[in-house]
């Protein structure tokens, strides 16, 4: 006789780690709404309103925004493969595991690919930037805006402009960064850029949101071959998404898509402004917690993100039994380093739902308490008190 098993029952965990983040219970009830039809008016409908609000928080105008249908890595594949053909010189920027993943991508694409690096945790000058793009007059060059791998920010408004100067076009991972910080694809002028559900959005994995600007649609409309993959060839896709054609492509993940809608609602009532404003809040009273309890960052200030914090494992300090306690006794996931910060950092979300003053005092009273069984001194509420005076209850 065949075993059935268990109905799932997941634990409820606080998700502090790189992604997935924690979920709005308007989210994941958008998620258990009666599924309809791929063409049924009112999923259309949420197409179109699921469009209008991606633009409103990628800060754009560009028509082709939209859902790809798969994770953040699909909206990375889609953006590469239709940008990129064979024999395509394009450079990309490798400072953490998402830029060399990057660069893994356009050479499957055919490309020609050069890369430039940094260490993990630094981010690029400008300068360094201009001497690739000068040596290779590259059709794309592809840089990450916050890289999951190393907590680092990197800025973009110059870079942009040494792209285009030289006549390439710029396309950015905003995978970590988009609903948490500040993304303006029109004000910085990318040509295209990818991101996913699962982080600052507050969704499930599983939608990889996109925007090609008209340099971008230019280059897609004079490609003189097709693009390598079917299900993620823009030239049909967006005719899907048209409200004119409406032409069949594939089945949309149609719950998905009302999970993102929800989500997307959520983002927006909020206000951009003030959502960033609270990531910031919140990183500084964690930072502040976690510096008098003698933690340090990873990263230098200047291009710390606040949506992830990437922090040094104190000596002495074993790094799993530390994540494995956070996780048994108190439900909490944070995330270990990866590459070569591996064993030597913890990465802790602070994005979307998870990014709140509840989960900030409770992790560090969770740390304090795990660093004390490791043989470490307590710090007495050190960090929660300096945690409160960034939220100004000293």
């Amino acid at each position: 006789m065949t075993h059935v098993p268990a109905p799932v029952a997941p634990p409820n965990r606080i998700l502090m780690g790189p992604g997935p983040s924690a979920i709005s219970p308007r989210v994941l009830a958008a998620l258990a709404a009666p599924t309809v039809g791929h063409l049924d008016p009112y999923f259309l409908r949420i197409m179109d309103e699921t469009q209008t609000m991606l633009r409103d928080v990628f800060r754009t105008k560009n028509p082709l925004t939209m859902s790809v249908s798969g994770t953040g890595s699909a909206g990375m594949e889609a953006c590469v493969v239709n940008l990129i053909e064979p024999g395509d010189r394009m450079v990309v920027c490798v400072n953490g595991v998402f830029g060399g993943r990057m660069a893994d991508v356009a050479t499957r694409c055919g490309a020609e690919v050069t890369t430039i690096e940094r260490p993990f945790g630094e981010v690029f000058s400008p300068e360094e930037i201009a001497a690739v793009v000068k040596k290779v007059s590259p059709k794309v060059l592809g840089i990450v805006h916050a890289e999951t791998s190393t907590g680092a920010l990197q800025p973009l408004e110059e870079v942009s402009r040494i792209v285009h100067d030289a006549g390439a076009l710029l396309l950015v991972d905003c995978v970590t960064s988009l609903g948490g910080l500040p993304v303006e694809i029109d004000a910085w002028q990318i040509d295209a850029a990818y991101s996913g559900t699962q982080k600052c959005l507050s969704c499930p994995p599983g939608l990889a949101p996109v925007t090609f600007g008209p340099r971008a649609i230019e280059a897609i409309d004079k490609r003189k071959s097709k693009v390598a993959s079917w299900y993620l060839d823009m030239t049909m896709v967006r005719n899907y998404w048209s409200d004119k054609s409406r032409a069949y492509h594939h089945t949309a993940p149609i719950n998905m898509n009302y999970g993102l809608h929800e989500a997307l609602r959520i983002v927006l009532e909020e206000g951009l402004e003030a959502r960033h404003a609270r990531h910031r809040r919140n990183h500084l009273a964690l930072r502040a917690g976690l510096e008098a309890m003698g933690v340090e960052y990873a990263v230098a200030e200047s291009h710390r993100l606040p949506v992830l914090n990437a922090v040094r494992i104190p000596e002495g300090v074993d790094d799993k039994a530390v994540r494995a306690q956070l996780l048994n006794e108190f439900g909490i996931e944070i995330g270990g380093g990866l590459g070569p910060l591996a064993g030597k950092t913890w990465r802790i979300g602070l994005m979307g739902e998870a990014s709140s003053r509840r989960n900030v005092l409770l992790f560090l009273a969770a740390l304090d308490a795990c660093l004390k069984a490791q043989g470490g001194r307590s710090s007495a509420g050190a960090g929660v008190a300096a945690a409160n005076e960034v939220y100004g209850d000293a």
